[in-house]
């Protein structure tokens, strides 16, 4: 079986920038297993596998190196590139069926927006063993449904954290978010996101990680469009709303390599 496979970075206007997503356009689902198997020799944060379903609507999945995840934002970002870019769709606003419902993405200028369900943090007490794997003595810790997000004093803070991914994967079983109010007013915000029980020890840019930023820096900050930047070895910048229930994130993306799979 030979199926297309696409690369596309995700959340920049830049090559070698933003996060690197494997999309795979299929006429009809192939076997789970499969699916697992292409996304773990692609190596990527995640895979994204779509079908039609109808006229300017498909179905998406999502699969890291070792599991299907529920939501995913860059891949589906991407997947939405290769709509466009390669099958050629012109008509916008654009339907994903998802584990996570139905998601939107339109189009404004050269950028992607996606329509995201929110995930709004809760502060929770700060656990013993989540501390010490981020080496800080006290934490502001939140929780979104699966995210748990640390809120820190300043960029350089978010920056300079080395994790033990080892041990991260054992008292975090999802992801981590760790975040910072931006610097000089050039964004509202900054994070980087950790989820090594995904297989993912740090994800370049990720999507749906600002559906629990956006929330909480919507509130702290009182605005409803921010300008954020993950801090990632890749980086990313995104556009993002706070609409209520939902999150609006924008960003460009840019083809890096097309090519056939023989499975």
């Amino acid at each position: 079986m030979d199926l297309r496979i696409h690369q596309v970075a995700a959340f920049t206007s830049e090559p070698f920038g933003g996060n690197l997503a494997a999309v795979v356009p299929l006429e009809e689902w192939i076997d789970d297993w499969l699916m697992q198997k292409i996304a773990t020799e692609t190596k990527h944060s995640e895979t994204a596998f779509f079908t039609p379903v109808a006229q300017n609507e498909w179905h998406i999945r999502w699969f890291t190196p070792v599991m299907e995840v529920p939501l995913c934002g860059h891949a589906t970002l991407a997947t939405a590139a290769v709509i466009r870019s390669i099958l050629g769709q012109d008509v916008w606003p654009i339907t994903f069926q998802s584990a996570s419902g139905s998601l939107l993405v339109d189009i404004d200028a050269d950028a992607y927006v996606l329509d995201l369900p929110a995930n709004k943090p809760v502060a929770v007490k700060s656990t013993s063993d989540i501390r010490p794997v981020l080496g800080l003595p006290t934490l502001d810790l939140w929780k979104g449904r699966d995210i748990y997000m640390a809120v820190l004093d300043d960029e350089k803070s978010v920056a300079s954290l080395n994790p033990d991914f080892a041990q991260l994967s054992e008292v975090v079983d999802y992801g981590l978010i760790v975040t910072a109010e931006g610097y000089h007013d050039e964004v509202d915000f900054v994070s980087r996101f950790f989820a090594p029980a995904l297989g993912v020890n740090e994800d370049p840019v990720t999507g749906s990680a600002h559906c629990v930023l956006t929330p909480y820096w919507s509130r702290r900050l009182g605005k409803k469009d921010l300008a954020a930047r993950q801090i990632s070895n890749r980086g990313g910048v995104l556009r993002c709303r706070d609409a209520g229930d939902r999150i609006h994130v924008a960003g460009n993306a840019v083809f890096f390599l097309s090519g056939i799979i023989s499975v």
